[in-house]
């Protein structure tokens, strides 16, 4: 019997859900970012601590994030532009998916690759014109993944990250969103 080692301790997350399911009040997390702005459109964003499992919780370092815009923009560029941070949040909980739907199946992953891309018309963030949306028009997501795994089972396992991705949800559920001034 070959061992299935894609880095993911399955059997954890399975524990989570069971003792979660009797616990909902600890299963409510909120997540956190502080941003400062630099000068321009540049601004640096931290994330540090957040809350769940009823405490407060810190991860293992901080982590900062640069946001700019690119030179074409008449910025600086010191930074990827926020929309593209949507992106990277997409493919990295999709691609995350995978290893655990795959480790949870029993199917070695040899190797995932995930490209992602978004078109974007920006005469709507511009003001250009009102009836361009703010935001992407479509969002593409692509897998190639070799894995020990039929390509039905593999497309199975990128439907099921894609079924419990909270990043894809966000994008693809309206989420309340509210903005304040302190």
């Amino acid at each position: 019997m070959t061992t299935i080692d894609n880095g993911v301790n399955v059997q954890a997350l399975l524990d989570a859900r069971d003792v979660l399911k009797g616990a909902p009040e600890a299963a409510r997390f909120t997540w956190r970012a502080s941003s400062t702005w630099r000068n321009g459109v540049h601004s640096t964003t931290r994330v540090q601590d957040f809350f769940g499992l009823g405490a407060e919780q810190t991860h293992k370092s901080e982590t900062v994030f640069e946001a700019d815009h690119p030179e074409v923009f008449a910025a600086q560029d010191n930074g990827i532009t926020p929309i593209e941070y949507l992106l990277v949040g997409l493919v990295g909980c999709l691609t995350a998916g995978v290893a655990s739907v795959a480790q949870n199946r029993g199917i070695q992953l040899r190797s995932v690759e995930a490209t992602v891309e978004g078109d974007h018309d920006i005469r709507g963030i511009l003001g250009a014109d009102s009836d361009v949306r703010n935001g992407f028009n479509d969002v593409r997501v692509s897998f190639a993944i070799d894995a020990d795994a039929s390509r039905e089972e593999i497309e199975a396992l990128v439907a099921q990250s894609q079924k419990r991705s909270a990043v894809f949800d966000a994008l693809t559920n309206p989420t309340d969103v509210s903005v304040t001034v302190a």
